[in-house]
């Protein structure tokens, strides 16, 4: 009877891990969708931001394989050069592996702030693969997706922790 319960319970954590793809998912939709060029110079790095989360949630879920993974798909998808966004999502999902300890009991403001750092540091990253095409933004707005991730991090913080709560993800 015991062990039923135990295969059970472990049948019940593997059931809800779809919740993660189904935000990754929407992650990348929403880094899909087209936006007004006027807009699209702040559109803010929503796969990067949901890597982070579940980076930091839940550590033994997302790995570097599936960072790496992630962003080999987004530069297929976004039509880039390769690897260029899959190097992105390594270190940020690095950083966030490593620290997600510390980051965790930050309060929203600081994990904004975090957010910025590890957006810009993806964002440059991104920089340095164009240039190396031969394609560099004349001016310092490519780092407006890292402010704009960093002002929206509450918001998609609390509905991401919602989420997890409520289908009791772990």
């Amino acid at each position: 009877m015991r062990l039923y319960r135990k295969t059970n319970v472990t049948l019940q954590k593997a059931n809800r891990s779809w919740i993660i793809w189904v935000t990754l998912f929407m992650a990348y939709v929403l880094c899909l969708l087209p936006m007004p060029s006027w807009l699209a110079i702040g559109r803010p790095e929503w796969l990067a931001m949901v890597v982070i989360y579940w980076g930091m949630a839940l550590p033994e879920r997302m790995g570097i394989f599936t960072a790496w993974t992630l962003g080999i798909l987004l530069d297929v998808m976004q039509g880039v050069l390769l690897g260029q966004n899959a190097l992105g999502m390594v270190v940020v999902a690095y950083v966030a592996l490593r620290l997600h300890r510390r980051i965790r009991v930050f309060p929203l403001l600081q994990q904004s702030l975090f957010i910025l750092v590890l957006v810009g540091i993806y964002q440059l990253i991104s920089l340095w693969a164009r240039s190396v095409v031969g394609r560099m933004p004349p001016n310092l707005l490519f780092m407006m997706p890292a402010v704009v991730s960093a002002v929206l991090w509450p918001w998609l913080f609390i509905i991401l922790r919602d989420i997890r709560r409520r289908y009791k993800v772990s």
